[in-house]
């Protein structure tokens, strides 16, 4: 059954579901919250059609139904420097009532910790409700006539255009990868969002894109499909002693680092490889998550993490998270939390490389 006909649900058996749910997690306090008859923001930092977009879509009607007293849950996008803006406002404006929450990605992540001078916000006071990984996949216009990462050594030489929303944003990875690969990348700044460049490369303005998975397998399939995009190699997923091994939502195409050895016949090593290390595992173990303001109430938070956990054990969430973000385990609560702090704790000497070659390479001034 898919979240469409879940949400269909009479509003007697949603609160009946939530009761169960609160009622196997067996706390008082996440009761006493009620939000009954409110109506619940789940701000959005970026534009409609991109890879946080999606998954936050995907998310709201789910809180709307395992909350207590089953609010309205609306997405409200607030694009602009590369998720700060929309990050900036929730830290000034949202209260500590559980009315407003944030979608983060990790370019809203990036920009914090390399102190970015837009940044207005501080990320390690919110209280996180859950952790989403995902992966990404990169791809290129079937016009420069590739079929795999196999035929990548054809792009030596050759000029690429990419559509970033900026040096600092999440597109450190990409832009890292790019540097190893030693490929030909003029990046074209200014982007609102994922689905922003997404668009640029649909109508030829780029020639190389990627996306996270949410995105890719919404957005790019159907264009992998009629033959006009094809996937080269996906960023790749942790294993359990922390190397990167093939992500589970694209076995069949390589990690970055197989692609890596695939075109240029040796692994990756040296200061860029480490820092692209750094920054991919503070970007995609945790890449997107859900926050509340400082300074939240307990029983709120945990009943956002106790919605959050009803809605993972919930049948049609398993069936259409599949179909929608991929192999993705979401992780809620205390885990949450823990991956969290992980995520904002970036080594020193990997943040200074990435710093100092943001600067020599795009003039960033931080």
């Amino acid at each position: 059954m898919s979240w469409r006909k879940n949400l269909n649900l009479s509003f007697k058996s949603a609160c009946a579901a939530a009761a169960i749910a609160f009622g196997f997690v067996g706390t008082a306090t996440a009761q006493d919250a009620d939000f009954e008859g409110e109506r619940v923001e789940l701000i959005i930092p970026f534009g409609e059609g991109g890879g946080t977009d999606t998954w936050g879509r995907f998310w709201a009607p789910y809180f709307s139904v395992f909350l207590p007293g089953n609010p309205t849950v609306v997405v409200k996008n607030i694009p602009g420097g590369g998720s700060t803006s929309g990050a900036n406002q929730f830290q000034a404006r949202a209260e500590a009532d559980g009315l407003t929450a944030i979608g983060t990605s990790g370019s809203t992540q990036f920009p914090y910790l390399l102190r970015d001078k837009r940044v207005q916000y501080e990320m390690r006071d919110w209280r996180v409700v859950l952790a989403s990984p995902t992966g990404g996949v990169v791809y290129v216009n079937s016009d420069l006539g590739l079929k795999s990462a196999a035929d990548m050594k054809a792009l030596e030489g050759v000029k690429l255009r990419y559509g970033s929303q900026g040096a600092t944003s999440l597109d450190l990875v990409p832009l890292l990868a790019f540097e190893l690969l030693q490929l030909d990348v003029d990046a074209v700044f200014g982007m609102k969002g994922r689905g922003a460049g997404r668009l640029a490369f649909e109508r030829g303005e780029v020639n190389i894109d990627y996306q996270t998975s949410s995105a890719f397998i919404n957005n790019v399939t159907p264009l992998v499909d009629i033959g006009n995009a094809v996937p080269l190699f996906s960023w790749g997923a942790l294993d359990g002693d922390g190397n990167i091994v093939r992500d589970p939502s694209f076995p069949d195409l390589p990690s970055f680092p197989e692609a890596y050895e695939m075109m240029k016949g040796e692994k990756p090593s040296g200061p860029a490889w480490e820092a692209y290390k750094a920054f991919f595992i503070a970007g995609f173990p945790a890449q997107k998550m859900i926050f509340l303001p400082k300074d939240t109430p307990e029983e709120i938070v945990k009943a956002y993490r106790d919605a959050a956990q009803s809605a993972t054990e919930d049948e049609s969430f398993v069936t259409d998270r599949k179909a929608t973000l991929g192999e993705y385990k979401q992780i809620v609560g205390e885990p949450a939390e823990r991956i969290f702090r992980q995520a904002v704790n970036v080594p020193e000497d990997a943040r200074e490389w990435v710093q100092k070659w943001l600067t020599d390479k795009y003039s960033v001034q931080f």
